[in-house]
């Protein structure tokens, strides 16, 4: 919720203490943070048991909103905004990785469903919220709430979860070398739209893509390493499960220009076109519900169809931005992004439960289910530095960098068959060799 409106907010809090310089510094500061806390989670767990480790998040999100809300210039908002992203990141990754060692195997997909459909519903709230508090002109408020919300879910994870479990295993040491090589990627994608205007965003974009190639050399090799080390192994599914999860979330991308599309080319207002944001997330969250009914075999068919579903629909929204917008348009255009929501839905919690079976080991099971958060939010860096550069060839036009921006990503998604089909043959793989040894 936090991460959508304060995109909405942003033009009031501008107006109010200026530092329209530091604009896109507000996201990267949260990005960034929010990027290393997530590769944290397992380790904090095992340093301060579940209990500790929300509580460590809640506390930091907590304190980076209430400062947020008392900034009385862009440069601290933004230091803030680094305050909540170590806060943020950390309870992203916790929501996967407690579920492994707080319920039995049975409610694993279940609980893998209501966390990815928070996602779906703080993208719901965010929009919407983000629109009102703009239009009261009370962007303060929207994070004092925020605080006010964290200290109360802080108080709630202290009776629910337990202390540290006596006898987990010691925390490992710190990946130093991929911590750095990670936080140089994101800070290349995110600064990319930055330097646009001087033709440096495609350099930029291209060390990015370097220093990412730089980090997984780092990570097939080192001793200690951010993600699982079985991510590596031949033959083991785990990397087209991630894969197919950046893919995904490239396509959640879309919602934050939707808004600005629909006030722009809509002529709708500020809390209607923040609803018409939120049309991707309701498709998510509403597939969540049948999802997890699926069989194996359905929900190994879903990998292959949850792309090729999102992709079709943002070419369609993309192609419905041209021409005159009537209201029977705008409700074509909501059509195209709940069936896009429907197909990240679809797949996400089958994906989940994937990453956190993947190893009997638990302390390696936390470790892979945390590192879908991490996922996630590389893949939203990459994907937002690139929107930046599609939005910039738009060359002002609002219709023609809607069409660049959905057909672009269009595309990224539609890569996601690949790794779709490989978690849909390992399936099949998996179903013969147990056939026979039965």
């Amino acid at each position: 919720m936090n991460l959508y409106f304060t995109a909405a907010l942003l033009p009031s809090i501008v107006d109010d203490i200026g530092g329209a310089h530091l604009y896109a510094w507000v996201a990267t500061g949260f990005l960034l943070a929010a990027v290393i806390s997530s590769m944290l989670v397992a380790r904090t767990i095992s340093a301060m048991g579940a209990r500790g480790a929300y509580l460590l998040g809640f506390g930091a999100f907590a304190l980076g909103s209430a400062a947020a809300a008392l900034s009385s210039s862009m440069e601290l908002f933004v230091a803030s905004r680094v305050l909540q992203g170590v806060g943020g990141g950390l309870l992203a990754g916790l929501g996967y990785a407690v579920i492994r060692s707080a319920l039995p195997q049975a409610l694993w997909l279940k609980a893998a469903a209501l966390v990815s459909a928070m996602w779906g519903v703080g993208a719901l709230v965010g929009p919407s919220l983000g629109g009102i508090f703009a239009e009261l002109d009370a962007w303060r408020a929207a994070y004092a709430v925020l605080a006010v919300v964290a200290v109360v879910l802080g108080a709630a994870s202290r009776s629910a979860l337990p202390a540290r479990v006596e006898g987990a295993e010691r925390a490992e040491p710190l990946p130093y070398a991929s911590l750095v090589a990670l936080v140089l990627v994101a800070a290349s994608f995110s600064l990319a739209p930055m330097f646009a205007p001087i033709g440096y965003d495609g350099f930029l974009i291209g060390l990015g893509v370097l220093l990412l190639l730089l980090f997984l050399v780092i990570e097939a090799r080192a001793r200690h390493t951010v993600l699982p080390r079985m991510t590596f192994q031949r033959g083991n599914p785990l990397k087209w499960v991630y894969l197919l999860v950046a893919a995904l979330c490239a396509g959640v991308m879309v919602e934050t220009y939707v808004p600005l599309f629909g006030q722009q080319l809509g002529g709708l207002s500020p809390v209607l076109a923040g609803f018409l944001g939120a049309a991707l997330s309701l498709g998510w969250t509403g597939s969540q519900l049948f999802s997890v009914r699926f069989g194996p075999r359905l929900s190994a068919l879903v990998m292959v169809i949850a792309p090729l579903l999102l992709a079709g629909s943002l070419v369609a929204y993309g192609m419905l931005q041209q021409g005159e917008v009537t209201g029977g348009r705008i409700i074509l255009w909501v059509i195209a992004l709940v069936l896009a929501g429907t197909g990240i839905g679809a797949a996400f919690p089958h994906l989940s439960v994937r990453a956190m079976g993947s190893s009997d080991d638990q302390a390696e099971g936390e470790k892979a289910a945390a590192a879908l958060s991490t996922t996630q939010l590389i893949s939203y860096a990459l994907v937002s530095a690139l929107l930046g550069v599609f939005a910039a060839g738009g060359a002002g036009d609002t219709a023609l960098v809607a069409e660049r921006i959905s057909f672009g990503l269009g595309i990224l998604t539609a890569a996601g068959v690949i790794p779709g089909i490989m978690l849909f043959l390992s399936w099949r793989r998996a179903t013969r060799a147990e056939g026979k040894l039965k």
